[in-house]
Formats: C-alpha cells, sequence, structure tokens
C-alpha cells in the first residue's frame, strides 16, 4: 500500500474492520500488514498441526530376556522382536541380571549377540550391548526394504508346492 504513518494506517485497518499487524520490526521502516488477525492464527495453527501430523514419529519397544533363557522363550521372545521391527519400531532388548547372575554378564553378552545374529538380515544393532547397574541394553532397528513383500509369479508358486 505504501509507507504511512502509524496513526494513518491504524485509521486505514480500522476503517477496512480488520487489524494492523507489525510483520518486521527491525525494517528500517518498519514493516506492518493489514490483516484478521484472529484468522492469521487459526491458519498458522493449522500449519503447524499438519507439520507435527505429517512427522515420522520413532517408536521404541522394550523386550526383556534373562542371561538363562530357554530356548522356547528365546523364540517366542525372538518372533516378538521381529513383529515390533516388521511395524518399523526400534526395539531395545534388555538383559535383567539377578543376584549371582551379575558375576557372569558375559552370558547376557551371549545371549545380545546371538539374537544380533539372528535378525542380522532383517536388523542392525544401533547401540551396542552395555551394562548399566543390573541391567544389559542393546538397541536394534530395521533395515529399510527388509520386510517387502517379494512378487511371485503363479508358476514359481507351483513349483514350490510340488517340491
Amino acid at each position: 500500500m505504501g509507507v504511512f504513518g502509524v496513526s494513518d494506517a491504524l485509521n486505514i485497518a480500522y476503517n477496512a474492520g480488520l487489524d494492523l499487524v507489525e510483520i518486521a520490526p527491525n525494517a528500517d521502516p518498519c514493516v506492518c500488514k493489514v490483516m484478521d488477525y484472529g484468522k492469521y492464527k487459526y491458519q498458522q495453527a493449522i500449519k503447524a498441526k499438519a507439520a507435527r501430523k505429517n512427522q515420522a514419529k520413532v517408536e521404541i519397544k522394550e523386550m526383556k530376556f534373562r542371561p538363562k533363557i530357554d530356548v522356547g522363550d528365546y523364540n517366542t521372545k525372538k518372533s516378538h522382536v521381529i513383529r515390533f521391527l516388521k511395524k518399523g519400531a526400534r526395539v531395545k532388548v534388555t538383559i535383567m541380571f539377578r543376584g549371582r547372575e551379575m558375576a557372569h554378564p558375559e552370558q547376557g553378552l551371549k545371549v545380545l549377540e546371538r539374537l544380533a545374529e539372528d535378525l542380522a538380515d532383517v536388523a542392525i544393532v544401533e547401540q551396542q550391548p552395555k551394562l548399566e547397574g543390573r541391567n544389559m541394553h542393546m538397541l536394534i532397528s530395521p533395515i529399510k526394504g527388509a520386510f517387502d513383500e517379494k512378487e511371485v509369479s503363479s508358476e514359481e508358486e507351483q513349483e514350490q508346492k510340488e517340491n
């Protein structure tokens, strides 16, 4: 609109039924805009909400193991970890030590290394095993594209069924 004095700009905004909003206060003649301030705030809130909605939310799941875990329990917990990884979540694997088990932390390390080896094709170790107090932690995250469905033709399915 041009350069106006403060009182003139306020009169223009008042006559239009709008607000005079200061946009750039540090400019030599400060920059102001005639607009509906309530509507402007509402639009900014909608933009901020949309930006938060589109943000990728990284979820961290936790699976707890014991150093003397049995084969069946280990396989069950490993399948739960795989399920979490398929959904795109990172998994914090914790080994809990009790009593005299603290004297042999290498047993817990073996369990974590075995899990990392079993999941090597679908996950990577993001944080190496680390002993903190009575717990040992390791963080694993899914490899992108590891769980993508592979298209199998009907001829290949027939061959697999025959074998």
